[in-house]
């Protein structure tokens, strides 16, 4: 079982400067046994979050061997060739540390803010993720397609990970988990997946015919974590800060098809979670190893949290945690 630790990118007046909390977790995950420091996207957000990849290479360089990893890039967004190059050179500069994790996207307003429509998506998903795995691969791209045309492109430098960086992709509904299949090396859960969802999803992932490019059909659960020394100690620490998340994504969700699952009482979160003391973390992280999960990436500091708390809990799942998975 590999775990990630999902970063909190929220900023606000008090944020300390130059990412310093995120850069103290991402370091403390990587002495820990963590496999992933994992960051998110957003925007229009008014308090404040921290772009993704410029994020992600400045943790590239205050870290030095933990899993660089995206899960959530709103690829039909970008232009294909500023994202093939800007992860290509995350790599480079990493020493061959990027995962990229993408996402269709769900809010209009963030689709008007780069000049693309909703009903596009799937398209520019597609037509995007192919560039990227060519621009990565081959000496020199030419395509004349829907939304790009290329003559004679190529990236140099390509990156360090041969044949290329891991791609992983997000989605809940049948179309995208077979396009996941076909496009990408591995499925991310959504936060709010239930466990009792997880085996027939993972199934239905697993038994669409895969692309002859992919590199595997990882299955990576992202769940809501925290460790503390008693079940009671960890509800303390995230249950108010959490609350104020998911009432934020409530909002924030209104477009989408999930949105009513943020609206949960803390027993339906906790269910779904890797939340208690020791002994319980590892027998939740053991029951997603056995339902066919590769890898679990635990979200521990919501917006509110103080960084201690997060240090805190970090540092019980490397110390407290790990030993106790099956091997």
């Amino acid at each position: 079982m590999r775990l990630g630790l999902y970063v909190n990118l929220y900023a606000d007046q008090a944020d300390r400067p130059g990412l310093a909390d995120a850069v103290e977790q991402a370091r403390l995950a990587e002495e820990a046994g963590f496999d992933w420091v994992v960051l998110g996207e957003r925007h229009l957000h008014r308090p404040g979050y921290h772009e993704a990849l410029t994020s992600l290479t400045w943790l590239a360089a205050h870290t030095d061997r933990i899993g660089l990893a995206t899960a959530g890039l709103i690829a039909p967004v970008y232009h294909p060739v500023w994202l093939a190059e800007t992860l290509a050179h995350v790599d480079v500069l990493s020493g061959g540390r990027l995962t990229a994790g993408f996402v269709l996207g769900y809010r209009p307003e963030e689709f008007a803010l780069y000049g693309t429509e909703p009903r596009e998506r799937v398209a520019r998903f597609t037509e995007c993720l192919d560039l990227v795995k060519r621009l990565w691969t081959q000496e020199s791209v030419s395509h004349d397609g829907r939304f790009t045309k290329l003559a004679d492109a190529f990236l140099s430098p390509r990156p360090v990970q041969r044949p290329r960086p891991r791609i992983w992709n997000g989605g809940r509904v049948s179309a995208a988990l077979a396009r996941t299949a076909r496009m990408c090396d591995g499925w991310t859960t959504s936060f709010n997946e239930l466990d009792a969802e997880l085996p027939a999803k993972i199934a239905e992932y697993r038994g669409y015919e895969r692309g002859a490019d992919t590199l595997g059909a990882d299955v990576i659960v992202c769940r809501e974590g925290y460790c503390a020394p008693t079940t009671q100690a960890a509800r303390k620490s995230l249950e108010e800060p959490l609350r104020g998340l998911y009432d934020a994504y409530g909002d924030w969700k209104r477009t989408s098809a999930d949105a009513a699952r943020y609206a949960q009482q803390w027993g339906d979160i906790a269910a779904r979670s890797v939340i208690g003391s020791p002994e319980q973390c590892a027998a939740r992280l053991d029951t997603y190893a056995q339902l066919g999960a590769d890898g679990v990436i635990l979200r521990i500091q919501p917006p509110g949290m103080p960084q201690s708390a997060a240090l805190r809990a970090i540092e019980a799942f490397g110390a407290d945690v790990l030993p106790r998975l099956a091997s």
